[in-house]
C-alpha cells in the first residue's frame, strides 16, 4: 500500500509517502526562500506530498536564524522558486505555517521584545543555540543558551496573530503551494495554548479543554474559509513534551481536538509520535480512536520503517507516512523504500545552516556495476 497513488480532497499523490516539514536554516537575508532550497525540494519530489519546513507568519513568529517566513512579498516569490521547483518534477507541497510563541528570544524579536505566549511562562530547560556568525538562537551548533521570559498576549492580540495566519495560507496559495499546515505541535504556540501546563489564563482562551482548543478552532476556521478546508492539514504532537509542551490528559484532549478539526473540515491531521529513545510508545486505542474521531486522512510520523509504515496503512491507523531524516539524506527515498535499496547516512553536523554540502549534494542510489 506504501507505493500505491492516494487522493487527498482532489490532489492525486503518486504514493502514501509524505516528506515532513525540517527545519534546515538555509534562508537568506529577510528569511527569504532561495534558489538553494528549490533545488533540495524540487530533489525530493518523488514523495507523494512535501511539507514545507516550518515558515513564520510574522517577524514575531521567529524562533531560530536563518528560518524562512510567508509574510513578505520578497518571501513570497523566494517560495514560487520552491513551487515551481517541485511542480516541474511532479509533486506537490504545503507551506507549514507557525509562530513559535515562548520558544524564542529576544535578539530574534522585533525591537528585542519579550516573546509571546499563551501564559507567562518560561520554557525552562529547551536546548536552542547561538548561531555561529551571532544572529541570535539557532537550532545548529554553537553554544547553549537559555529562553527568554515571555509577555502573556492580550485577547486583541490573540484576535490579531489569527489574522496573521489567515494572511499567511493566502500567501502561500500566492506563492505556488498545494495547501497549508498549521504547526499544532512541538511546543509551539499554538500546542502552548492548548497544553494544560503551558496554558494558564483564566479567560476565555484557558481553563477548560474547549477554551484551551479555541485558538486552534479560531485559526484553522480561518485559514478554512481562506483558501478551503480541503487545502488545510495540522500536525499534532499528542505525547511529546518538546520544548516543555506537556498536557496532564493527552488522549481527552487530543482526541477532542481531532473531532473539533473533523467539525470544520480540515483535509488531514498529520500525528508527530515521541521518536526519541524511550520515548512513550502511542498505544493503538490511541490512535484507533484518532480514526473514529477524524473522517479525513491521517498521516503518522515518527522513525518509521518501510515495515512499520505498511502496518500502520494496512491496519488502517494512518492513510499516509511521513519519513524526515531519512530523506536528508536520500532525496530518491521513495525509490530506495521500494526497491529494498540501502540508504545513505546524513551527516548531523550539517542539518542546520551552511550551504549546498549536506543538503543537495547527497547522490541518489547508483547500482553497482558488474564485475567483468
Amino acid at each position: 500500500m506504501l507505493f500505491t497513488s492516494y487522493q487527498l480532497n482532489g490532489l492525486s499523490l503518486k504514493n502514501r509517502i509524505v516528506m515532513p516539514p525540517m527545519t534546515r536554516s538555509r534562508a537568506a537575508k529577510g528569511e527569504v526562500a532561495t534558489s538553494l532550497m528549490a533545488a533540495y525540494y524540487g530533489q525530493r519530489a518523488g514523495a507523494g506530498l512535501i511539507i514545507s519546513e516550518g515558515t513564520q507568519i510574522s517577524p514575531r513568529g521567529q524562533g531560530y536564524a536563518w528560518t524562512p517566513g510567508i509574510y513578505s512579498p520578497e518571501q513570497i516569490r523566494g517560495w514560487k522558486k520552491v513551487t515551481d521547483a517541485v511542480h516541474e518534477n511532479g509533486g506537490l507541497i504545503f507551506a507549514q505555517l507557525w509562530h513559535v510563541g515562548r520558544v524564542s528570544h529576544t535578539s530574534l524579536q522585533p525591537g528585542g521584545a519579550a516573546p509571546v505566549a499563551p501564559s507567562a511562562i518560561l520554557a525552562e530547560g529547551v536546548k536552542v543555540f547561538v548561531d555561529p556568525e551571532g544572529n541570535g538562537p539557532h537550532n545548529g551548533a554553537g553554544e547553549m543558551i537559555q529562553h527568554s521570559m515571555p509577555r502573556a498576549l492580550k485577547v486583541t492580540e490573540i484576535k490579531a496573530i489569527v489574522k496573521e495566519y489567515e494572511q499567511a495560507a493566502i500567501n502561500a496559495i500566492a506563492a505556488g503551494f498545494d495547501g497549508v499546515e498549521l504547526h499544532g505541535a512541538n511546543g509551539y504556540l499554538i500546542e502552548q495554548f492548548i497544553d494544560s501546563q503551558t496554558n494558564q489564563r483564566t479567560d476565555e482562551y484557558g481553563g477548560s479543554l474547549e477554551n484551551r482548543l479555541r485558538f486552534l478552532k479560531e485559526v484553522a476556521t480561518a485559514v478554512a474559509g481562506a483558501i478551503g478546508k480541503e487545502r488545510v492539514g495540522v500536525r499534532q504532537a499528542p505525547l511529546t513534551t518538546l520544548m516543555g509542551a506537556i498536557d496532564d490528559h493527552p488522549e481527552e484532549t487530543y482526541i477532542a481536538a481531532a473531532a473539533m478539526l473533523n467539525e470544520i473540515g480540515v483535509a488531514y491531521i498529520h500525528i508527530a509520535e515521541a521518536d526519541w529513545d524511550n520515548a512513550p510508545v502511542m498505544p493503538v486505542a490511541f490512535k484507533e480512536a484518532y480514526r473514529k474521531a477524524f473522517t479525513g486522512t491521517l498521516i503518522y510520523a515518527g522513525k518509521y520503517t518501510r515495515e512499520r509504515a505498511q502496518e500502520a496503512l494496512e491496519n488502517g491507523w494512518a492513510d499516509l507516512i511521513a519519513f524526515g531524516r531519512p530523506f536528508i539524506a536520500n532525496p530518491d527515498l521513495p525509490y530506495r523504500l521500494e526497491h529494498a535499496l540501502p540508504l545513505n547516512e546524513g551527516d548531523r553536523s550539517r542539518y542546520f545552516g551552511g550551504a549546498e554540502k549536506g543538503y543537495t549534494d547527497y547522490p541518489l542510489y547508483q547500482p553497482a556495476l558488474a564485475l567483468s
